[in-house]
């Protein structure tokens, strides 16, 4: 079965099955996977309308809730560190929108915007896989400060509303190498901050006006499929997370986005 999304036709089954591989291992880390996604839906499904952006979100609306219910379920959801998240995040969101749709609406401009991002979330990964061994994930971390973790979901919520992501696949690596937090402790949170974001970012997408000519509304069909991939995948993420080495899956991770980034910005200069 196949059904059309802005002129491209897709094999039904492709958007689940895509979402759940990703999702399982991203989950893992704090990560909804969208940014993953992203490029996904733009170097394979030709899908780089500004709207991608918002198609992103409806996915974290729908994937999001298995792997915090799992997280919580199990005890191991920080939920003061996930509101400071929201509560920072959430007035960048309404930025991020904007250099989305009036800066960052030509697909080219976009995906070097994407690469630069990945190559530093890239960076940040490996700079953490580098500095802890599979011991280290067992310690037991001291408490942080609210107002600088305030303050860098703040910035993060500006880049996740403009590049469509809610802003947790940035929050995780920043957590872990600058304020010293574990992964076995984030992961919940920063998903719990992601799914709140991505609902107001889902909402500035659907209902603000954009520029004539330019369509920022999320396909939903599109979003929901990606979606319900992605819950089977952060349930089942979120349920192995405490088995798996976590250096391991940063390592893996950091090597994806070097090579999407190298990919985007490379296009860039190309054309």
């Amino acid at each position: 079965m196949f059904f059309e999304i802005a002129g491209i036709t897709v094999p039904l089954w492709l958007p689940p099955l895509v979402a759940f591989a990703i999702s399982f291992f991203t989950s893992m880390v704090g990560v909804s996977g969208a940014f993953l996604l992203l490029p996904f839906q733009m170097s394979v499904l030709g899908y780089v309308a500004p709207s991608v952006s918002a198609t992103n979100l409806v996915f974290n609306l729908v994937a999001i809730p298995a792997g915090v219910w799992r997280y919580a379920r199990e005890g191991r959801m920080d939920w003061r560190l996930a509101w400071i998240i929201a509560a920072g995040a959430l007035p960048g969101l309404a930025v991020g929108w904007w250099l989305r749709v009036h800066w960052l609406a030509d697909p080219r401009a976009f995906k070097f915007f994407a690469g630069i991002v990945l190559a530093i979330l890239a960076l940040k990964l490996l700079r953490d896989a580098r500095g802890a061994g599979d011991a280290a994930s067992e310690a037991t971390v001291a408490g942080f400060r609210a107002r600088p973790v305030f303050l860098l979901a703040l910035v993060v919520g500006v880049i996740g509303g403009a590049y469509g992501i809610g802003g947790g696949a940035f929050m995780a690596p920043f957590l872990v190498a600058a304020f010293g937090l574990l992964p076995h402790r984030i992961a919940g949170a920063t998903l719990f901050g992601t799914l709140l974001t991505s609902i107001a970012g889902v909402a500035l997408y659907q209902f603000l006006p954009a520029p004539a000519g330019i369509e920022t509304r999320p396909d939903w069909a599109l979003g929901i499929l990606f979606g319900l991939g992605g819950a089977a995948g952060m349930y089942a993420g979120a349920r192995t997370q405490k088995h798996v080495p976590q250096r391991a899956l940063k390592l893996g991770l950091a090597g994806i986005l070097a090579l999407l980034a190298l990919l985007y910005v490379t296009q860039f200069f190309l054309r």
